[in-house]
């Protein structure tokens, strides 16, 4: 049981997860593999606050930019590839190490999911004139609870959660529930912060990818063919920065347009963790990520024995 065990790293954005991360994994010889919903797509290495060359030497880092910005990436995949990565790893004589916050591709593998009917191109066509507003009110006639773990901008969700209902007759809700885990023995970590201190964090990362190109890397992006049509244009930030290139907002607006953008994912990833009960907690605030690492690695050895 010992050998076949998966830490996983998760919690809220800027909690400091790819610091603490790279600790643990030179501590128990980990290989880091990516839940980040934004890190899996190439070239948003400001704008997905990608680990940097520094972080990763040394440390294997897996599924870090390997989507083409003009692909999709689903929890799906992203499944597959855990599934076939964690023997891997292990084969190596590495511990698999699952870190990041993207709660649809953590769900998929902690909590399980289905496959589903197979992506309908007439009906995403028939959606295609109604705003995500209006499909997310239907979706909240159809499937309340899927309407409410899905935030009204993400239209990628809404629409794949109305084109099951219309597909197979049932909610996507009641599907998810009948889904199964992957069956690894997970022990898993979780860091979180002081509200006050957690909005301080978000907006100091924001102002240094400001610092550190985030405006360049967006229009780079958008001459490399990035449009509202790719899942990689839906990052926050990409967005907010074009709107400002465009002139239709100030500096300091796009700044805390991407700053309320952000705590409102922390909030909702918060919402979603608390639902499972299988979490060691860790709040960072005011703790070296080194201290942190310290623990997890005790914790972890505990667990496994």
């Amino acid at each position: 049981m010992a050998g076949d065990s998966v830490l996983v790293l998760i919690g809220p954005t800027a909690t400091g997860k790819t610091a603490v991360a790279v600790e643990v994994a030179s501590r128990i010889d980990g290989e880091i593999v990516s839940a980040d919903s934004r890190a899996f797509f190439a070239g948003l290495e400001v704008v997905a606050d990608v680990p940097s060359e520094a972080e990763r030497a040394g440390i294997p880092h897996h599924l870090v930019e390997t989507v083409p910005l003009d692909r999709s990436y689903d929890a799906m995949t992203f499944r597959r590839d855990v599934e076939a990565l964690v023997p891997e790893i292990r084969a190596r004589g590495r511990v698999p190490m699952i870190v990041g916050g993207g709660t649809l591709y953590l769900g998929a593998i902690l909590r399980g999911i289905f496959e589903g009917p197979s992506k309908d191109q007439a009906f995403r066509e028939h959606l295609s004139d109604r705003d995500s507003a209006e499909l997310h009110e239907e979706l909240r006639r159809v499937d309340p609870d899927a309407a409410s773990a899905i935030h009204p901008n993400d239209r990628l969700r809404i629409e794949r959660a109305l084109e099951v209902f219309e597909l197979s007759g049932r909610p996507i809700s009641r599907w998810q529930t009948e889904a199964a885990p992957l069956p690894y023995p997970f022990v898993v970590f979780g860091l979180t912060r002081e509200r006050g201190d957690h909005r301080a964090a978000i907006r100091a990362r924001v102002l240094h990818m400001v610092e550190h190109g985030l405006v360049e890397e967006a229009e780079t992006l958008r001459a490399a063919g990035l449009t509202e049509v790719d899942q990689a244009f839906r990052t926050i930030g990409v967005p907010e920065v074009l709107a400002y290139v465009d002139g239709a907002c100030t500096e300091e607006e796009m700044i805390e347009s991407i700053v309320a953008q952000t705590w409102a994912l922390a909030k909702r990833q918060r919402a979603w963790f608390r639902r499972d009960r299988n979490v060691t907690w860790l709040d960072v605030t005011g703790r070296s990520a080194a201290d942190l690492a310290d623990e997890i690695v005790a914790g972890w050895r505990k667990r496994i024995g």
